[in-house]
């Protein structure tokens, strides 16, 4: 028998199905909802106020916020890392930060390294001493002032977990009202036979923790601090 394959399935599931009184299932049908709430929230929005709504909630979890222009970006950013006081630098190799101006950010004084796809146990043990981790933002959801991160090949999840302080740089074309609109995305690339990240990450923020009391504590098993940057993607 190969690694990974079933054996007696049918006969299983046959049996399960006579144990509840029914013929065994081969299709399930979606439900059709006669009410669907989770679409009306801000969904007459522009992308300005979707960027009110994202920089309100950043307020209450604990998230600076920056907005700049795409031809401003390759300033901001080391600019912002040295006021963090950083000096190693960990970002996902990703075709974005070269389409934004951001392939060469490091310096005498700054160590910047990418995601190595081959790098093995390498890229944790830089991430996990690294001061500042940088990814884009696949999808933002105003609502909960939350990135959404499709960690695969060169775009290592430990650059946004590891790392003390956490940069998002967040086009403002991904911002979209909630978690419904990124679920209905996924459904679509998967049911088009498009192959997506096994692994989404939905960042708010920096890591919280809060005890039976309810004393919030940040930075206990994640970044300290988060930045999210937006820009002006037009």
């Amino acid at each position: 028998m190969s690694i990974g394959s079933i054996k007696n399935r049918d006969l299983f599931l046959n049996n399960l199905a006579g144990h509840l009184g029914r013929e065994r299932k081969s299709h399930v049908d979606k439900p059709q909802w006669s009410h669907n709430p989770q679409w009306e929230v801000y969904k007459d929005y522009s992308q300005d106020q979707l960027v009110d709504v994202l920089k309100k909630q950043c307020r209450l979890i604990h998230t600076d916020v920056h907005e700049t222009v795409s031809s401003e970006l390759s300033t901001l950013i080391p600019h912002l890392i040295r006021g963090y006081g950083g000096k190693t630098v960990v970002t996902w190799d990703d075709p974005r930060f070269a389409e934004f101006g951001l392939s060469d950010l490091g310096d005498d004084e700054m160590d910047v390294r990418v995601w190595d796809r081959n790098g093995g146990e390498a890229n944790l043990a830089y991430s996990a001493t690294a001061d500042i981790g940088i990814t884009f933002s696949d999808a933002t959801l105003a609502e909960s002032g939350t990135v959404v991160l499709y960690s695969d090949g060169g775009k290592g999840r430990a650059v946004s977990l590891l790392p003390a302080v956490y940069i998002a740089i967040i086009p403002k074309s991904t911002i979209v009202p909630r978690m419904t609109q990124v679920a209905r995305d996924i459904h679509k690339r998967i049911a088009s036979g498009e192959c997506v990240a096994s692994c989404v990450n939905f960042i708010s923020g920096p890591s919280n923790s809060a005890d039976i009391e309810m004393n919030l504590i940040v930075g206990v098993h994640g970044p300290v601090k988060a930045t999210y940057i937006i820009v002006d993607d037009k």
